[in-house]
């Protein structure tokens, strides 16, 4: 076996395993703390500007580059509403659950980017162009998810201390 296709067995592999654990836990109820949910935006926006910044993208560049956040940020705002968000009615207690069609989105990606990358130099792509795209497509989903389901819960919050309010102070 070469080393090239020893790294790629073992990246697949990497992959399902991470996938593997991923989907176990996306079955589960977890937290939803309102209060941390820009932070993985922000970091991600930081690193993805770190990037641009090492690689300066050219003029054609920032076309793609834009595109493709744009397209990223559409993806994200849907998979973002595949994600239940539930509401305890006593403690207002706020809980999400991912959606295995949200997992889907995240495996197309990285099979996208893969191949992508490794087809790059034959179809006449810039690798630089092809990483940096790669980065603003993932910035725009993971944002757009994040402030999709941060609307909707507030909203749910809102509703669900509506519903529980006495009536006299309701009006």
């Amino acid at each position: 076996m070469n080393p090239q296709t020893t790294t790629t067995l073992i990246t697949f592999a990497i992959i399902l395993v991470v996938v593997g654990l991923r989907l176990r836990r996306m079955s589960q109820m977890r937290p939803l703390r309102l209060e941390m949910m820009w932070i993985m935006p922000a970091i991600l926006s930081i690193l993805f500007l770190t990037l641009l910044y090492a690689y300066r993208p050219t003029n054609t560049d920032w076309l793609w580059i834009a595109a493709s956040a744009a397209v990223g940020a559409a993806i994200g705002w849907y998979r973002g509403k595949m994600m239940q968000i539930h509401v305890d009615p006593e403690t207002h207690a706020l809980n999400q659950k991912a959606s295995p069609l949200a997992m889907l989105f995240i495996l197309l990606i990285i099979g996208v980017r893969y191949g992508l990358r490794a087809e790059a130099p034959a179809l006449g792509l810039n690798i630089n162009l092809v990483t940096d795209a790669s980065v603003a497509f993932a910035v725009g989903m993971f944002t757009a998810v994040r402030v999709e389901m941060f609307i909707r819960a507030k909203r749910l919050l809102a509703e669900a201390k509506a519903a529980k309010a006495p009536a006299s102070i309701v009006s």
